[in-house]
């Protein structure tokens, strides 16, 4: 039995979208799959890796902060030495280390580097593979980016395919689950607007309940949403904000029409559910990006020429990139369906899958860096390898503007040894 590791130490929403190659480590025969992860996320990744051997430890101090500074810091300290001893003693064939936190950098070095995919540790300096590399050249790019899914499924140079990652989103009958705020308040739509929303959607829908879905942290919200939404909907509404630990919220989940959501970890939740996603993109959320992976999602993008931002920023445009949400004619957009009903600055796509994964094809409004888009993950594809990549014209702007000359290097190496399993290192 070959045993590999998946290092993923970000938080919820993160820990879903490992899924592509989690699933296409699982998929290698007699190979049994390791999962290090924050504690506080251990009961989550057995709902959804229930085939994954876990591996906890103290990342964020969640659960802890209310200690105080030493306690925070011994707690974590005694418990990840006994985590790290723990997963030296076991016989790793490769680690696939996905983040370049101190933390991840801190694990990284327990191995030797040649094991590491991703982010390793050398004599004292941090190292990356050069998929990641190659994504830091394009991370000033984030219009022309790829799903999170699909470059940590990239990791890996034999990913499952992208349309057996997650279900076909199908409605199930149990209503219209709204999310009421996400880490980033700015990717939040304001609650008489989020209220006027989920009205309109669940009445367009007409059947099961109108479930609200949060941590303690929206119970203020979630009050704000039910002083907003029409009294006639009062008895078909069902607060759960902070009553639900990752079991219910899999089990509120499981079986909804739709759920109503910025960009959040309960949405990537829904769209491995099967449960179709309808998701709101505004300040630094790009659908691009971390949109809801798989078929049967709409997502609604902001597109002002500042998106997208960075949040740690302060907004100097009064949060513009909320005006199209609150416009009065967006609702009668999600309910038509109709393009000429969209408000302007909102660009609304269906998810879909292109070679290299997940994609959005425009179903209202403009979508002006298409073209572009589309050349650069055309570009990806040729350099990953893909199945009929080679096709086209290559573009030779991009990879001029994206290789270093020492790419040509690495490559001709890799290329001497004629040793498949040291190209797996992306």
């Amino acid at each position: 039995m070959k045993h590999v590791l998946v290092v993923q130490l970000a938080r919820f929403g993160d820990l879903v979208q490992t899924k592509r190659l989690i699933l296409s480590l699982c998929a290698r025969p007699d190979t049994q799959v390791h999962l290090c992860l924050d504690s506080s996320l251990e009961p989550l990744a057995r709902l959804v890796y229930p085939k994954v051997v876990t591996h906890p430890l103290a990342a964020h101090g969640t659960g802890l902060a209310t200690a105080g500074p030493e306690a925070l810091f011994t707690a974590m300290l005694n418990g990840n030495r006994r985590a790290f001893a723990g997963l030296t003693a076991q016989r790793f064939e490769a680690v696939y280390n996905l983040n370049r936190s101190p933390l991840n950098l801190a694990l990284a070095s327990l191995f030797d580097p040649g094991q590491v995919r991703g982010y390793a540790w050398r004599h004292g300096q941090p190292l990356q593979g050069p998929w990641p590399e190659l994504a830091m050249r394009w991370s000033g790019q984030r219009r022309l980016g790829i799903n999170l899914v699909d470059f940590w499924g990239h990791f890996t140079t034999s990913p499952v395919p992208p349309e057996t990652v997650n279900p076909l989103a199908m409605p199930g009958g149990g209503g219209v689950g709204v999310v009421l705020a996400g880490r980033e308040s700015r990717r939040s739509l304001p609650p008489e607007v989020l209220a006027r929303i989920a009205a309109a959607a669940y009445e367009h829908t007409g059947r099961g309940r109108l479930l609200l879905l949060g941590s303690k942290a929206e119970i203020p919200a979630a009050k704000a949403v039910l002083r907003a939404l029409p009294g006639r909907l009062t008895d078909k509404v069902t607060d759960l904000s902070g009553q639900t630990d990752w079991a219910g919220l899999v089990d509120a989940l499981s079986g909804m029409d739709r759920v109503l959501t910025p960009d959040t970890g309960t949405m990537h939740l829904a769209a491995h559910l099967g449960v179709p996603v309808t998701a709101f993109f505004l300040s630094s959320a790009w659908c691009f990006e971390t949109g809801p992976y798989g078929q049967g999602h709409t997502v609604h993008q902001a597109v002002l020429d500042c998106l997208p931002c960075l949040e740690s920023r302060p907004c100097h445009l009064e949060h513009l990139c909320l005006t199209p949400f609150a416009d009065p004619g967006f609702v009668r957009f999600l309910v038509t369906g109709k393009s000429e009903h969209a408000p302007k600055d909102i660009l609304s796509l269906r998810a879909g899958f292109d070679v290299l994964g997940q994609t959005y094809a425009s179903v209202a409004g403009e979508d002006a860096d298409r073209e572009q888009r589309l050349r650069f993950r055309a570009f990806l594809s040729r350099h990953l390898g893909l199945p009929d990549a080679e096709k086209g014209v290559p573009d030779t702007g991009l990879a001029e503007r994206f290789y270093q000359e020492r790419d040509w290097f690495v490559q001709k190496k890799q290329l001497i040894s004629n040793n498949r399993k040291s190209l797996d290192f992306f």
